[in-house]
């Protein structure tokens, strides 16, 4: 980028004492649009300004986000696991972090398996899916879960009842983080809030269990209206994906002739 104006030196400077980094990505809407990177700096700073989490459990939430199966954001991915190492993060924790994050494909279960129980019952074949007592393996199942995950959830009845097999792995492919993990509970759930909460998934019964099982580990509203605000800056990679091919198409293209 060519040298930068007083006024873009000061946004430049602004957002690197807000959040702690500057990256290139910036350096095309710095150029082409500052009042909409002020702007930005003002709206992504509300969190590092006046949130109450530590700044390295803020970048393992951007770390969530950016990783989730739902984005897969490398750059962002790349940029914000730099800053948790420098703000204290151990490798440990980052793996721990992608461990809980990598579980999202779930819910195509908790949604799916609701929606063939409701389209069976419409197609008058209900009784294939109709709740049966649960056997001493699925009892045992249930308790597995809740043991290790820390609650129990109506929307797995289905899945324990239809596919004990499937409900045995998944429940020990999440509950490695719970049994070998580091971060305490309340960041686990933070974190899972965080990936339910993203713009590119939004799924609305995860969140509003993982916000109940956060608040009984003790986390407060303002830790989590925290996590949702660092994770609603989701929509300015359509800023850091599309500047740089608008600047690059745009050094291409050539004026029509009259």
């Amino acid at each position: 980028m060519a040298e930068l104006d007083a006024r873009r030196r000061k946004l430049k400077e602004d957002f690197t004492k807000a959040r702690g980094y500057w990256s290139t990505l910036w350096d095309g809407l710095l150029e082409l649009s500052p009042d909409f990177f002020e702007a930005y700096i003002a709206f992504s700073s509300v969190p590092w300004r006046t949130g109450v989490l530590a700044p390295k459990i803020k970048e393992l939430i951007y770390v969530a986000i950016d990783t989730a199966t739902t984005h897969l954001y490398a750059p962002g991915t790349y940029i914000h696991m730099r800053n948790a190492l420098g703000y204290g993060a151990t490798k440990e924790e980052i793996m721990e972090v992608l461990q809980l994050t990598s579980v999202l494909g779930i819910h195509t279960m908790s949604l799916g398996v609701p929606a063939l129980i409701a389209e069976m019952q419409a197609a008058g074949r209900g009784a294939e899916v109709a709740p049966k007592p649960l056997t001493p393996y699925q009892e045992k199942l249930k308790a597995e879960f809740t043991a290790n995950r820390g609650y129990w959830s109506e929307h797995w009845d289905g899945l324990l009842q239809l596919s004990p097999e499937f409900f045995d792995a998944y429940t020990k492919l999440s509950s490695v983080p719970w049994k070998t993990g580091t971060l305490e509970p309340k960041i686990k759930e933070l974190i899972y809030i965080a990936i339910d909460a993203s713009t590119t998934h939004l799924y609305l019964p995860g969140l509003r269990t993982h916000i109940q099982n956060a608040l009984k580990h003790g986390a407060t509203v303002q830790e989590i209206m925290e996590v949702m605000q660092l994770t609603a800056v989701l929509g300015i990679h359509t800023i850091t994906e599309g500047v740089p091919i608008l600047l690059e198409e745009a050094g291409k293209a050539t004026k029509p002739t009259a």
